[in-house]
């Protein structure tokens, strides 16, 4: 469920129209819905046993307001980054409800966490381990951490979002599993307080995770065997959203919360998830406006003024993205096919391919739809195309969250050494 509903013939995020914000920002632009995200964490929250920590996964939607809005429903982070990191702890989560997730931790990444005091690192292989060691050592701490185990599950999704697999880079491999765990016993500035999985992103079947989370359980009890104290279980997150409207959805928190109970009932541990899509993709929107309508022989293309560096999913993933007019079609009306493309000079900037949609002239609005996941996170300024602003609607208010770049300020990123005159 979300929150951009017709109203009075116009698409409105809440109670603002998607054309006011469109005439007050300019296209293209991102706009959240605070109510959307609110629920959406909430039914989440609601799902899984209670007192387990909800750390949004902050790679999926890094805005200061998008986070702040969650931080106050009680949400920690996910980071992966020191900029994330940073991130989390200036939108007002604590550091004690921060998990540190990621391959590739650097050592700097690892001491402003450790000087922050975060809840958790997940640690991905025995390398960064012992380098996370001698940092908590040289400063005169213990580095509390669960280590992520790959359980060698297929998740079904596609293929570069799959991450549980015995052939990605992501995690331990559940063989090596013990002797990881031993060699971390050994080590004077390392905390051992659980178990990390995570087997990917836009799963629609239950039925990975329950095999993934079975197979974990099973190590807890050896692991407690062998002497560790496993106090922590970290499911990471995955659970996927409907992004074709017309095709079966994926389960909801609901089941899954359940199976969640059900599966981790006697391991006796508390429990973090890591939703990231499953909150936001639903509540945000990529608000275009065509430029213009291109007859061809065999198809017709709808160039708009949003592109692949604002939205790069559809070129990266072909993922599909619902795509609605603004003003509401009238019943019966025609749906002719176009193929919906940017106009960043790539092929592959290609929104959609023979879409059935209302017809369209140039100045038109769209909004694509459920891109509040893995968007404007993704931006880039390819082709120097700053990339869109983003929005926050609450109610019938409204914000400017992030700023469209002017190109002075896109310019002035770039230096020119004395030897060329600068």
């Amino acid at each position: 469920m979300h929150h951009f509903k017709y109203r009075d013939g116009v698409l409105c995020a809440e109670d603002v129209p998607l054309t006011l914000l469109a005439e007050k920002v300019g296209t293209p632009f991102y706009c959240y819905s605070t109510a959307t995200l609110e629920r959406h964490y909430k039914v989440f929250a609601g799902a899984v046993p209670k007192g387990s920590l909800i750390a949004f996964s902050v790679k999926a939607n890094g805005n200061l307001a998008v986070l702040r809005t969650l931080a106050r429903l009680g949400a920690g982070a996910d980071v992966v980054s020191g900029g994330e990191l940073a991130k989390a702890l200036a939108a007002g989560i604590s550091a004690d409800r921060i998990v540190f997730s990621g391959v590739g931790k650097t050592g700097e990444e690892m001491r402003a966490a450790l000087a922050a005091g975060i809840h958790q690192f997940n640690v991905e292989s025995q390398p960064e381990l012992d380098a996370l060691n001698a940092l908590a050592l040289s400063m005169g701490k213990r580095a509390p951490v669960t280590l992520r185990i790959n359980p060698d599950v297929d998740a079904k999704t596609h293929a570069k979002i799959t991450t549980g697999t015995a052939e990605t880079k992501f995690g331990i491999p559940f063989v090596h599993a013990r002797e990881a765990y031993a060699h971390a016993a050994r080590l004077a500035g390392i905390e051992i307080v659980g178990v990390d999985v995570h087997i990917g992103s836009q799963i629609t079947d239950l039925e990975p995770f329950e095999t993934a989370f079975v197979r974990v359980g099973e190590l807890i009890a050896t692991l407690r065997a062998d002497g560790h104290a496993i106090t922590r279980l970290d499911l990471g997150g995955g659970l996927g959203v409907p992004y074709e409207h017309n095709n079966e959805p994926p389960p909801d928190p609901a089941a899954y919360g359940a199976m969640v109970t059900r599966v981790t009932r006697d391991f006796g541990c508390t429990l973090s998830f890591e939703p990231g899509r499953l909150i936001a993709a639903n509540a945000g929107v990529l608000v275009s406006r065509v430029i213009y309508v291109k007859r061809g022989d065999a198809k017709n293309f709808l160039i708009i003024d949003a592109g692949m560096n604002d939205l790069i999913r559809p070129a990266l993933y072909d993922s599909h993205h619902e795509i609605l007019a603004v003003k509401e079609p009238a019943p019966g009306s025609l749906r002719p096919r176009y193929d919906v493309v940017g106009p960043v000079c790539e092929t592959s900037d290609l929104f959609a391919a023979g879409r059935a949609l209302p017809e369209l002239k140039s100045g038109d609005l769209v909004a694509i739809m459920t891109a509040g996941a893995y968007g404007a996170v993704m931006a880039s300024s390819y082709n120097a195309r700053p990339p869109a602003p983003e929005v926050l609607v609450s109610g019938d208010e409204w914000g400017i969250v992030r700023p469209r770049q002017t190109y002075d300020e896109l310019i002035a990123q770039d230096h020119i050494p004395a030897w060329l005159g600068g």
